[in-house]
């Protein structure tokens, strides 16, 4: 059993633009506003899949976005939603933010949604500003940046397939060769002391995990060479492979240590003689491979599927993955192992936090810091002056003006919020949003 692991990076789309437009039509001389809203972003979603067994696919591409909604248009038309972006992820996934380690949330069951990066909500167009002082508002909103964040995600995935059978017959070297799995090799008995695993890529969202087994030895039942651990892990796994030196390099007979081997395995637990097996026939590039591999052919007949192999040069191990492939798609899903995390929230855990915070740089300069504070200046188009206007008195009502002042800020004195950056006026209306300087 190992932990499976991905680091990806999510953003949900940001939301389109709602805009200022007017009624320009035949016989209506003065028009009212007509800008449409902008559409909301797209969100990343990730979903449990029973069909998949490994993350191996979230290696191969770390960022995920979210379509950006789009932007408003005339005639109070509103601009599509962007599509949402579905990332499928096996059962027993449990999903962590990687900046804090925070877990937020545990995939435990097939068709399980966790939004995990929302998008942004679509902008206002001045069509929606109408009021009985403003009949014809010259503003719009922006849309909304999408969330974005890094995530962490974690699989304890129990090994699909054990390769089993004596030491230095070269079991490492074929999940070497079949994986990333880079296990120490050499040329000694008992080389591997503790199970090495490696996640083997079939295609496009199919793999499955393969564990290289210490070697047994006659007598491992018993609890010969470490026996017991040994076999612990095989009796885990779903398909087994069952590796032969088919020349025979290190002396013994290929077709004796196929049934000493296999007599290990009854011994230690019955049920194992049950699991399906392939027999790989390996080092098939060294003296001697073709003439015991013609005596166990005889002997297996058509009890066990054959495959001459060879690790060391990568000969016939293609038809071998295939066909382990094949076994583990008839036997059906795989149960993970999620029962140490089932007492997690399988919903994102809303965030809770202060409207805003404020310091002090180096610099002198307040730095105001907060996502609702945040927003509404990402959401502020700053050429239209009556947006700017509005800003400033939302942040008079959020209280961030008597804030400042409470944190020492003198008429004058700068005050950053994201990219942008103001001067605190004192005058009874607070900061003055119309002179940017930060852009």
């Amino acid at each position: 059993m190992f932990y499976d692991q991905a680091k990806i990076f999510v953003k949900g789309g940001d939301g389109g633009n709602g805009i200022v437009a007017f009624r320009r039509e035949k016989y209506v001389p003065e028009g009212g506003p007509a800008g449409g809203d902008g559409g909301r972003g797209g969100s990343v979603i990730i979903v449990g899949n029973e069909g998949l067994r490994t993350l191996v696919d979230l290696r191969y591409q770390r960022h995920y976005k979210g379509t950006r909604g789009e932007h408003g248009m005339g005639k109070t038309m509103h601009g599509r939603s962007g599509e949402d972006r579905l990332l499928k992820v096996p059962i027993g996934t449990v999903i962590k933010d990687a900046d804090t380690g925070e877990t937020l949330a545990d995939i435990i069951e097939e068709g399980q949604e966790v939004v995990v990066a929302k998008g942004g909500r679509g902008g206002r167009g001045n069509a929606r500003f109408v009021s009985s002082l403003n009949r014809a508002p010259q503003l719009a909103e922006q849309g909304e940046p999408g969330e974005e964040r890094w995530l962490e995600l974690e699989l304890k995935v129990l090994a699909d397939v054990g390769l089993v059978g004596f030491p230095n017959v070269g079991k490492s070297t074929l999940i070497a060769a079949v994986s990333a799995a880079r296990p120490k090799i050499a040329n000694y008995p008992f080389t591997t002391l503790e199970p090495n695993l490696g996640v083997v890529r079939v295609g496009e969202g199919q793999s499955f995990v393969m564990a290289d087994i210490p070697g047994l030895i006659e007598g491992a039942h018993e609890g010969v060479g470490l026996g017991h651990d040994f076999l612990r892990h095989t009796d885990r796994s779903r398909v087994l492979i069952h590796v032969l030196d088919i020349a025979g390099s290190e002396g013994r007979d290929p077709l004796e240590d196929f049934d000493v081997i296999q007599r290990e395995l009854a011994l230690y637990k019955p049920q194992l003689a049950d699991k399906p097996m392939v027999v790989a026939a390996n080092k098939m590039d060294l003296t001697d491979a073709e003439e015991n591999l013609e005596r166990l052919q005889a002997k297996l007949g058509d009890d066990y599927k054959l495959f001459p192999i060879s690790a060391a040069t990568s000969e016939g191990l293609q038809p071998l993955i295939w066909q382990v492939h094949q076994i583990l798609e008839e036997l059906g899903p795989v149960q993970q192992a999620v029962e140490e995390v089932t007492h997690m929230d399988v919903q994102m855990k809303p965030e809770k936090e202060e409207r805003f915070k404020i310091t002090r740089d180096d610099n002198a300069v307040f730095i105001v810091t907060g996502k609702e504070v945040e927003r509404h200046v990402a959401m502020t188009n700053f050429d239209h002056e009556e947006a700017v206007v509005r800003l400033s008195r939302i942040f008079g009502k959020m209280g961030l003006d008597q804030a400042l002042r409470d944190a020492g800020a003198k008429h004058g004195d700068p005050v950053k919020i994201r990219d942008l950056e103001f001067d605190f006026i004192e005058y009874g209306g607070g900061i003055d949003a119309d002179e940017d300087k930060g852009d």
